[in-house]
């Protein structure tokens, strides 16, 4: 019976792929079911491509400085990133999002006393994972940050034992732990290679050592070949890199932008972890005023180190409707600059910098009528800073 059983599951599977393969000979696919239709979509096309649900809008849970590994050589560590998963499941499971952006310091590496780091990049992706929707990830200054050594280890008792965490999908536990930590290229490797549902990319090779630059179409319901929105995604750096997005970058996004979207007709959304330094120039002085939108504003701008041309770019393009940054824990407004909006998420792990209630902000792409929304739904439940990005 064991063996019968065995035989029926590798069929099951077998078919499962078979079905997977050809799908991808026809781009963006649909399914009746919402979740199975997630699963099913195809993420290895030229150009990957996400469907909308027929009648509904298209909508976007960002996750932002989630900083799973966390003193995670303490008691303290793990217990807060068992409270981000808590934030994320409460935020999935009221929103039911489509779709799920990482936007950066997903880890906090340079607390990782171990080789591979992506035993905790798989545990952030976790809630989402579970769940069955599609995710896509960018880089931010901790994900591949040196290992520093603590304080504390070199205290009277000495340096404690490092133990590995505990085997899982993307660590064997036969590797021994180091402080050498793990490089951009390697997590996205993993994360790529280990999750179907992973929207994320590499990018480029000749942007080394940024890693994730690269574009996600968001097709309509009706249509694969008709583009919803564009999604990019950038590389703002730290880590093993300086907090730049380089004009290199810049000029890529100038290129595909051009070639994809030539008449400038369909809305483009960015994502990168850094603010740039026009984030400084709109920042309110007190609290939250309009023409901004949000909650907190309980500490200055930490922008990247220096400017390329990227913003320029962005705003000769009245395509390009909303920037969308973490980086900073303590801010989650949105405020205007020149035809675009520059927008804060909000922090949603527990790990990482300040005391502030944790949430997550939510975007929403409707067709009929077109518009792009945005608000931020807190781990209590609650919404707020709903702002209107695009009509």
């Amino acid at each position: 019976m064991a063996v019968s059983l065995s035989v029926l599951f590798s069929f099951t599977l077998l078919f499962f792929h078979l079905l997977l393969a050809v799908q991808s000979d026809q781009g963006c696919h649909k399914t009746h079911n919402h979740h199975l239709r997630r699963s099913l979509q195809l993420r290895n096309s030229p150009e990957k491509c996400l469907r909308a649900r027929p009648g509904e809008p298209f909508k976007i849970a960002l996750f932002a400085d989630l900083h799973f590994g966390e003193d995670a050589w303490t008691d303290w560590g793990p217990r807060q990133d068992v409270n981000s998963i808590r934030v994320m499941s409460a935020v999935l499971d009221a929103e039911s999002p489509d779709f799920v952006i990482y936007l950066g310091d997903v880890i906090t590496a340079n607390n990782i006393p171990v080789a591979n780091a992506s035993s905790y990049w798989d545990q952030a992706i976790s809630p989402t994972r579970t769940r069955g929707i599609p995710w896509a990830s960018v880089f931010g200054n901790h994900d591949d940050a040196p290992f520093e050594w603590p304080l504390e280890w070199f205290s009277a008792p000495g340096i404690p034992q490092v133990r590995c965490p505990a085997a899982n999908s993307s660590f064997s536990g036969e590797e021994e732990c180091s402080f050498r930590g793990t490089h951009r290229l390697q997590l996205m490797k993993d994360e790529i290679e280990q999750n179907a549902l992973s929207y994320s990319s590499n990018g480029p090779k000749d942007l080394w050592p940024s890693i994730s630059n690269y574009v996600l179409q968001v097709s309509s319901p009706q249509d694969a070949q008709s583009p919803l929105v564009y999604l990019y995604f950038l590389d703002s750096g730290g880590g093993s890199y300086p907090e730049v997005i380089s004009n290199a970058q810049a000029e890529w996004f100038r290129r595909q932008s051009e070639k994809i979207n030539p008449d400038l007709s369909i809305p483009e959304l960015i994502f990168w972890h850094i603010p740039s330094k026009a984030y400084s120039g709109v920042a309110p002085w007190f609290g939250v005023r309009k023409p901004c939108v949000g909650s907190i504003n309980k500490e200055k701008v930490a922008s990247q180190e220096a400017e390329f041309g990227i913003m320029g770019l962005l705003e000769k393009r009245p395509s390009v409707k909303a920037v969308f940054v973490g980086h900073n824990h303590g801010l989650d407004w949105c405020c205007p600059h020149k035809k675009l909006w520059l927008c804060f998420a909000r922090h949603t792990g527990y790990g990482g910098y300040g005391s502030w209630a944790r949430g997550a902000r939510i975007i929403e792409v409707s067709k009929q009528p077109s518009s792009i929304k945005s608000w931020i739904r807190m781990e209590n439940g609650n919404v707020h800073s709903e702002v209107l990005l695009s009509s």
